[in-house]
């Protein structure tokens, strides 16, 4: 029943107000206290006390604990015919160790199963009876020579008490839960955020690549003649998908980021894919803002699944035109190609193209659009802000 999660460290930080408080009433009652030997009291008290501050750690056996100490001191005063100072509910504990048994059933229902909960808060009130029983009849003589205590008195203020500390506890225990509730959900979302990230990033760096080399194999298969000027080409996609394989893999391990750093100068960076892709692509650039450098990263993300796609799902593509732009701190491109639905795609598809290039755009606070083009083709607009 021990919790593993509470160190003595953070026990001193959550319990230091009960351990002053608890100590400042045991040592108001000490010396203020107006029958002789009340020094008798001060072990059993600071056992008492003690238990309560350290009952987070083991709640369920403090309250076993608790329970013995209030009894075993209650027994060793009655044996030398000595007394706790009785309080305006109760005679047989002093008011630092009714604070002391209130502030353990707090922590046993706070923190103990339900079961054990429910145990610890009855083993601790039948210590306080027990201790009401064995002292009353050394309290009664020496404290209440000239009336009777009010039964009515000692049941309100008992039935107060207790109410006081199982609400205590059961506030702190659905806080708990809510907040434990609150920290899986955030948990959660981060872990599928995370999956969607490197899901993105895995599509990307596989279906570039590999189509890449599927392509350039089927075309090195259709003319024999221009296979070995292919295979160069194969070579370097296969080269560079196991880079950015190696770069996903960092990820994983170290926290790395896997897409790959955009240069100084996002207009090359964009030149250099559509010179890889192989295809008939005719640049646009008008930028008039400066594009950070994570902007620039998922521009470069969405225009090489832009390309890729036109790879894997268009054929006869005479020309891929794409814009890219700035105005009013908003960054535009365009990718527009007047191919024609190869019906199979290349390497087949998995259907998350689109859907990893919207989630950026979405990530990135921009708008997102793809659609046929007619009478033929393809495009692709994404509107990005750029502050």
């Amino acid at each position: 029943m021990e919790s593993k999660e509470l160190n003595w460290r953070l026990l001193a930080k959550r319990q230091w107000p009960l351990a002053l408080s608890l100590a400042f009433i045991a040592g108001l009652e000490l010396f203020t206290a107006d029958y002789t030997n009340p020094w008798w009291q001060a072990p059993g008290v600071a056992v008492i006390c003690a238990i309560a501050v350290l009952a987070p750690r083991r709640p369920f056996d403090a309250t076993l604990a608790l329970a013995a100490a209030i009894v075993f001191t209650a027994v060793y005063l009655r044996f030398l015919d000595l007394s706790m100072q009785p309080h305006f509910f109760i005679s047989g504990a002093s008011i630092s160790v009714t604070g002391a048994a209130m502030a353990t059933i707090a922590i046993v229902v706070r923190e103990a199963p339900r079961w054990y909960a429910v145990s610890g808060t009855a083993i601790v009130l039948a210590a306080m009876v027990a201790a009401e029983v064995i002292s009353y009849p050394v309290v009664a003589p020496r404290d209440y020579r000239t009336y009777e205590p009010d039964p009515g008195s000692y049941l309100f203020g008992a039935v107060l008490m207790f109410v006081i500390a199982v609400g205590t506890g059961l506030y702190f225990r659905a806080r708990d839960n809510e907040r434990t509730s609150q920290l899986a959900a955030s948990v959660a979302a981060a872990q599928n955020s995370e999956r969607l990230a490197l899901a993105r990033e895995l599509h990307d760096v596989v279906a570039h690549y590999v189509t890449a080399i599927v392509v350039h194999a089927q075309a090195g298969q259709i003319n024999r003649a221009a296979a070995e000027q292919v295979l160069p080409t194969i070579e370097a996609s296969g080269h560079e998908a196991l880079t950015a394989m190696r770069r996903l893999v960092g990820t994983l391990r170290d926290g790395e980021s896997s897409t790959p750093a955009a240069s100084s100068s996002l207009v090359d960076d964009v030149r250099s894919l559509a010179a890889e892709s192989g295809l008939p692509v005719r640049l646009s650039f008008d930028l008039q803002d400066a594009v950070p450098q994570e902007l620039a990263r998922s521009v470069l993300r969405l225009v090489q699944e832009s390309l890729t796609n036109i790879q894997k799902h268009a054929a006869a593509v005479s020309s891929v035109d794409l814009s890219l732009s700035s105005s009013d701190g908003v960054l535009h491109l365009d990718v527009v190609d007047d191919g024609v639905a190869s019906g199979v795609p290349v390497g087949g598809s998995g259907g998350y193209g689109l859907v990893g290039m919207r989630e950026r755009a979405e990530l990135l606070g921009g708008t997102f659009s793809a659609g046929r083009r007619e009478p033929t083709g393809w495009t692709v607009r994404a509107d990005l802000p750029i502050s």
